[in-house]
């Protein structure tokens, strides 16, 4: 009678325990899913290599697999809606550049909103742009430059990869702050549009540090600003536009920046847990090292500030496109 029970006081002391520890097996089993980092372009590209440096290291932070996952199309939107239809559970994570504030400004059409559909997580890095042009012009700085583009009205050119990139929009915004009248060539491709300042076929352009530092550092290249509003320390001579006397230049600031977002809903403390494993993973050395090898410069922010950026340069290039009339639509 004792044996039977114990045997019944064993199974129900099972039972309860069974009962109470599905829930937070479950839990567990959630949270230590792989979290997929999103990169909404082709290998190879920056948002790319940020991610695959990132991921290693997110992995040890999180104490979970971090897997990088490319979802390319539509300049960067497929991706970007996979991720703002996901679940909000902290499993999908997006690396998202600036071009997300750029494009609802183009009128480029997309089936999410950055705002409603995404929750900021924070930044993690700046490309800086460079102004630079063709070591033969007259003009050796960018208070010279300014003034020669105000005395030659539509006589100076700046090329661009293409209409509605970023380098297009930072001359555009440049003309405005600095009152000048400039004349934008598209091109196609970063490559030819750099050859043909070179070859002084185009005075200026706007350059990722990437594609115009070798020619800065030979001299085929004369670089007069950082387009953001601070310096650069691969050049530290060249002055941030926002030190630029003349206009309105101290309001300058068309950084490429990248940044880690999530679907909207996603609850405060995994957002805080992301954040903090993401700007622990860009103080690791091995991390900036790699970076900085690519170009890039550590940026890190908290989730809030990384809102403030997005609304700030949603509002910006808003008042540029609408300015210029500028548009992606065919």
């Amino acid at each position: 009678m004792i044996g039977n029970l114990s045997r019944v006081g064993l199974l129900r002391a099972a039972f309860a325990i069974s009962a109470f520890l599905t829930p937070l097996t479950a839990s567990l089993a959630q949270d230590g899913a792989p979290v997929r980092f999103v990169v909404p372009f082709t290998p190879g590209g920056g948002n790319d290599i940020l991610a695959r440096t990132l991921a290693p290291r997110l992995a040890e932070k999180l104490h979970r697999n971090v897997i990088v996952e490319n979802k390319p199309g539509a300049g960067g939107n497929i991706g970007t809606a996979f991720v703002a239809n996901a679940k909000p559970d902290g499993n999908t994570i997006l690396i998202a550049g600036s071009q997300i504030t750029t494009q609802p400004a183009l009128g480029m059409k997309t089936s999410f909103d950055i705002q409603k559909d995404l929750a900021p997580v924070g930044m993690i890095a700046e490309v800086p742009m460079i102004f630079v042009v063709n070591p033969k012009m007259p003009y050796k700085t960018m208070e010279e430059f300014i003034l020669y583009a105000r005395n030659h009205p539509n006589e100076i050119n700046y090329s661009s990869p293409g209409i509605g990139v970023p380098q297009h929009l930072a001359g555009e915004l440049l003309a405005g702050l600095a009152k000048i009248d400039i004349t934008h060539v598209p091109y196609q491709g970063t490559g030819p549009s750099v050859a043909d300042v070179i070859g002084g076929q185009i005075q200026s352009t706007f350059g990722s540090m990437g594609s115009v530092l070798p020619q800065i550092q030979n001299g085929s290249l004369r670089a007069l600003g950082v387009a953001r509003s601070k310096r650069t320390s691969v050049l530290p001579d060249v002055p941030a536009f926002s030190e630029i006397k003349g206009g309105d230049m101290s309001k300058y600031n068309a950084s490429l920046w990248f940044s880690v977002m999530a679907p909207a809903g996603t609850s405060q403390e995994k957002i805080d847990s992301l954040n903090a494993a993401i700007n622990d993973a860009l103080d690791s050395p091995d991390v900036q090292k790699k970076l900085s090898e690519q170009g890039f410069e550590i940026s890190k922010s908290t989730p809030e500030e990384l809102a403030k950026i997005i609304n700030s340069d949603l509002a910006l290039w808003q008042k540029v496109a609408e300015d210029n009339k500028l548009s992606t639509k065919q």
